[in-house]
């Protein structure tokens, strides 16, 4: 596959955070065609095909036949992290099921198709970046069930896909960390934020084009996909509120201090230097990424 694709590549998760941003920056001669199984929210881009159930494989299969794509881009999840913990059928239908189902229908029509996973399938026990082809070991069910998604994708169609793991996403559309502290800011004079878990933010602006050059590049295999550097949700709190001109102070805590019910990992820095050299370049650093962001919410 390369710059020839044309036509009509189907987006999943289309009213979500990523899918969203996918829908609009659809490269020329690429008609984006989104599915979501809930209607976008107001302000998002238009979700040609809602209530689509992709743990079903003869909806899946229905819809392969009503688009007619070229290709197709998978980010559809679910995302719950803590609500996982206690709903792992659900998670395991989402992410796991659905994208067996999206990578048998694409395998069945020679399709290319580009899947989204996540850091979550590492246990953060290292201390350097992350490498694709690194074992992994998910410490709680989101991870383990996207994790199984990529495996069972990976075994129906492992002549055409292309599986890029990312993080820490936040982005113009749907809630987020970035939105979550700004908010917080502007109601209290100081926070509190976890200082031990280590990652690297990632813009939906800098990951979605990323996605459409895995497409159009023809990438097969795993690839890490973040923005460039790591910092703490301290760090991206502290950014976040300097960035945006907040006087609230924030102050840095443990994990342990806020346990959660599901576990993270400590440190899930991604290596991403075989998508930057297909692509030619790397994803921005972290804080320039986030300074984009944060300059367009303003605008």
């Amino acid at each position: 596959m390369s710059e020839r694709l044309r036509g009509s590549v189907l987006v999943t998760g289309a009213a979500g955070m990523l899918g969203s941003q996918l829908l609009l920056t659809a490269p020329d001669g690429i008609e984006a065609v989104g599915t979501d199984l809930v209607a976008a929210p107001a302000g998002s881009p238009h979700v040609a095909h809602v209530g689509v159930d992709l743990t079903r494989l003869d909806a899946v299969n229905a819809l392969f036949d009503r688009v007619a794509p070229v290709a197709v881009i998978h980010p559809a999840a679910y995302t719950a992290v803590d609500k996982a913990e206690e709903e792992e059928d659900l998670a395991r239908r989402v992410n796991a099921l659905a994208a067996e189902n999206v990578a048998r229908a694409a395998a069945e029509r020679d399709l290319p198709m580009v899947m989204v996973s996540t850091d979550f399938v590492f246990d953060g026990t290292k201390r350097t970046p992350y490498r694709p082809d690194e074992p992994t070991s998910p410490l709680g069910v989101y991870g383990r069930t996207k994790l199984e998604g990529e495996q069972l994708a990976q075994a129906a169609h492992s002549h055409g896909l292309a599986i890029l793991r990312t993080q820490w996403l936040y982005g113009p559309r749907g809630a987020h960390f970035p939105g979550t502290m700004l908010r917080l800011a502007a109601e209290r004079d100081s926070l509190r934020v976890v200082s031990d878990q280590v990652g690297s933010p990632t813009s939906t602006i800098e990951l979605a084009p990323a996605l459409w050059d895995a497409l159009l590049l023809g990438a097969r295999g795993v690839y890490h996909a973040a923005c460039e550097g790591e910092a703490s949700w301290f760090d991206l709190a502290a950014a976040t509120l300097e960035l945006a001109g907040s006087k609230t102070v924030v102050e840095p805590c443990t994990t342990a201090e806020f346990p959660r019910p599901a576990p993270r990992p400590a440190y899930s820095v991604l290596d991403c230097s075989t998508l930057t050299e297909l692509r030619g370049h790397p994803f921005k650093p972290w804080r320039d990424a986030l300074g984009d962001f944060l300059a367009l919410e303003r605008a």
